[in-house]
């Protein structure tokens, strides 16, 4: 006979938001990591700490910088850290979704050739940032709703 506990984690380590959680955190870090290899990361010689001023672009697309390169490593390891518990998997994406759509405003509003543009961004770098708040947000909502019959036994779906 398997006791409530046992079930419960046994449900939980393998619910689904834990799981897109730890898969956007490990992206994040490839991103991160990716950023730093000449190669994968065109005008490599020309990438600055911060700024627009920055040249190099990740697979030839997205501008990134030293700064950009350490928040996506820092946003990974968030992920996988998050990834824990299903409260904080859900908080890491939908709050992890919700910075992203405020870079994607930052992105639509600032002058991507002036000082302000200092994470740098790009219009390509804008489209990532507003898929990735859709998803992120989308993610972290619809693997954690409840459903009528959760919701009388005060479950989250998971």
């Amino acid at each position: 006979m398997t006791s409530r506990y046992e079930t419960t984690t046994r449900v939980t380590a393998r619910a689904p938001v834990r799981i897109a959680a730890a898969v956007v955190g490990v992206v994040f870090l490839l991103v991160g990591i990716f950023g730093f290899i000449p190669g994968l990361t065109t005008n490599y010689d020309t990438m600055q700490a911060a700024g627009h001023q920055s040249q190099a672009m990740l697979l030839g697309v997205f501008q990134v910088s030293v700064l950009h390169n350490i928040v996506h490593l820092l946003f990974g390891v968030a992920g996988l850290i998050m990834s824990r518990t299903v409260p904080a998997a859900r908080t890491y994406l939908i709050g992890g979704g919700v910075v992203y759509g405020l870079l994607w405003l930052y992105g639509l509003l600032v002058d991507q050739s002036g000082a302000a543009n200092f994470v740098p961004v790009n219009t390509a770098d804008n489209w990532l940032h507003f898929l990735l708040a859709v998803g992120m947000i989308g993610l972290g909502v619809l693997l954690t709703r409840r459903t009528a019959d959760d919701a009388d036994r005060g479950r989250v779906r998971i």
